[in-house]
């Protein structure tokens, strides 16, 4: 199979570097030449447009900044619905809302295409090793067709009708951004009442509280970068999109407004460029304390 990727940010460039490894022929694109380059410099070919890249490909993956942005690469100008969809498989990675994701997806199945949604969760170390869960939706003859490609980026996590991908994901960020904004309140009283934070944190692991961002993030707020992989504009586009996806279902959603408060307060305090774990950083400002742990994290 020949296959295309559109959007080379910080996870898509290490994705699309894991099909090229993985020794498919790949057409490119992105808005930034950069980011073509790289990825040409590793074999890649480039395109100047979504539809070519899908004119090069058998499939086209796509993994851009959010719903905007994806329904500008099939429906804007030099999209994929202006070129010939018939037979292509287009897998989009992209966090995104299941309801307008669905509309496009029918667009693009009423063109001759077939569509599968793949958003992705984990890290970017996750993406660079290719082992990152992608959550899985669509027909099961279509996503078996193109099983090699999407594990070639990561681990198939089949989530049943298309759209589905869309949900599992955000329901997932939900948790973890509530769990984030969680740590930061546990991290300041434990060292308000005298427990050591990298004792916390050891002692945390394993546990009933244990979790991914305890696992994972915890170092970053030690290092004081607090993660600038995953900004806060991220977070907030997120968690609109939960927003979205909470009005439409009529959920009770008091721990995930919370959350979003927060998230905003870390964006007016820290700049929407700051990353993800600043959100913690808000508690540890007001309580005035450091949470750095010296050492190489």
């Amino acid at each position: 199979m020949k296959v295309g990727f559109i959007g080379l940010g910080m996870m898509g460039k290490n994705a699309a570097a894991n099909l090229l490894r993985a020794g498919f022929a790949l057409t490119v694109h992105d808005l930034r030449e950069e980011a073509v380059a790289g990825l040409v410099a590793q074999g890649a070919k480039a395109a100047g447009s979504a539809a070519g890249v899908m004119a090069a490909s058998d499939v086209v993956v796509s993994m851009v900044f959010g719903p905007k942005e994806v329904e500008q690469v099939l429906r804007g100008p030099g999209g994929l619905l202006s070129g010939d969809c018939r037979g292509k498989v287009w897998i989009d990675m992209t966090t995104s809302s299941p309801f307008l994701m669905r509309e496009l997806a029918a667009a693009f199945q009423a063109a001759g295409g077939h569509a599968v949604d793949a958003p992705v969760t984990g890290s970017v170390d996750a993406a660079i090793r290719g082992d990152m869960p992608m959550f899985v939706g669509g027909e099961d003859a279509v996503i078996e067709r193109v099983r090699p490609v999407i594990e070639a980026m990561g681990r198939l996590r089949k989530v049943g009708a298309y759209g589905n991908g869309y949900v599992a994901k955000l329901v997932n960020n939900q948790l973890w951004k509530i769990h984030a904004a969680a740590i930061g309140e546990a991290m300041v009283t434990a060292k308000l009442a005298g427990l050591d934070p990298l004792t916390w944190w050891e002692v945390m692991k394993g546990g009933a509280a244990d979790s991914f961002v305890l696992s994972h993030d915890v170092p970053s707020i030690f290092a004081g970068h607090y993660d600038p992989s995953f900004p806060i504009a991220l977070c907030l586009k997120d968690l609109s999109l939960i927003r979205e996806l909470l009005d439409r279902t009529g959920t009770t959603s008091t721990l995930t407004d919370a959350t979003h408060d927060r998230f905003r307060e870390a964006g007016r305090r820290y700049g929407m460029g700051a990353g993800e774990m600043t959100v913690c950083k808000v508690i540890e400002d007001d309580a005035g304390i450091d949470l750095r742990v010296a050492g190489d994290w």
